[in-house]
This record gives structure tokens, sequence and C-alpha cells, in this order.
């Protein structure tokens, strides 16, 4: 009797862990992006996010523009990479300031948004970080005249002091 309880326990318990394994891989299948915070498919996608973004430097800087054929603006710009992710972003700066969650500059990665102004009111450029590493943060973003560029933005006299705060929009969509 006691042999038939434990394998009827163990037929159970064996049965409950096919059923979570086979409800893990089916719910996988269904999402296109993973769910796990940190997680090495999101460390994955921010890389992959960066990687494409740095094919378009020397794309010419256009007002309010929103493909590479025309050329960007810096919330253009930021807005059409992350889409081609399926990340949704307004192309508009000041809209761009507020999406996510904020991050510490310190902590900021690959993916994330760099947010700049003169001062606590109108948001006037955004940039996306590629890199943070012991010389800085490093951004590709869409200048008025350089168009898309890579730059340190953590040695530059003109964009440190204008930098207001850091934005993650990739782990709040996944």
């Amino acid at each position: 009797m006691r042999k038939d309880r434990l394998s009827t326990s163990f037929s159970l318990t064996l049965t409950g862990i096919v059923l979570v394994f086979f409800s893990s891989c089916f719910a996988s299948r269904e999402s296109s992006r993973p769910s796990a915070t940190g997680s090495s498919a999101e460390r994955q996608l921010r890389t992959d996010v960066a990687s494409y973004a740095l094919q378009f430097q020397g794309t010419r800087y256009k007002y309010a523009g929103k493909n590479p054929r025309t050329g960007f603006d810096c919330s253009g710009f930021t807005s059409f990479v992350l889409q081609k992710f399926d990340i949704p972003l307004s192309s508009a700066s000041a809209a761009q300031a507020t999406a996510g969650k904020p991050v510490s500059l310190s902590q900021v990665q690959p993916g994330d948004l760099i947010i700049f102004g003169k001062s606590r009111g109108k948001t006037q450029h955004v940039a996306m970080v590629v890199e943070r590493n012991s010389q800085g943060i490093i951004v590709v973003h869409s200048t008025t005249s350089r168009g898309v560029i890579r730059e340190n933005i953590s040695t530059s006299s003109y964009w440190k002091p204008r930098i207001r705060q850091a934005r993650n929009v990739i782990s709040s969509n996944m």
C-alpha cells in the first residue's frame, strides 16, 4: 500500500512538472519578447537596439524627420529605432521625457533615453544610450549640425550641463 501511494504521488508531481514546463514553453511562444527584467533576453534586446541605432550614423538631420531616407530629428530618430523592435514611443521629445521609467545616470543601459534641456522647463533634445563605460555615457543622436552621430555626452561641454534625466523605455515594455 505504501508503495502505491508513493507511486501515485510521484506521478502527480511529475505530471505537475510537465504541465508547468509545457505551460511556460507555450507562453513563451505567444510572446515576441521575454518578460523577465534584466534577463539575458533583455540584455540581448538592448544590444540589438543600440547596434541598429548605430547603423544610421551619418543620416542627415531634418526637422520633424522620422525616417532614414529624408532624415531624422532627435525624437523621430529614437522613435524610429524603437519601433523596429515593437517598442511604442511617441515621436515627440516632450512625450519621450515621460515615457517608461526614470533611471539614474549611473545605471543607464543601451536603449535608454537621455533627456536634455536648459532648465526644468521644456525638453529640448533626446538621445539613445549605446554604452556606459569608465569614460562616460556614449549616445547616438540626431543633432541639427551633424545629423546622426555617436558621442560621449559625459565629456561634452555642451551636452553634459543640459542632461535632465534618463528614461528606461525597454524594461517597461517587456
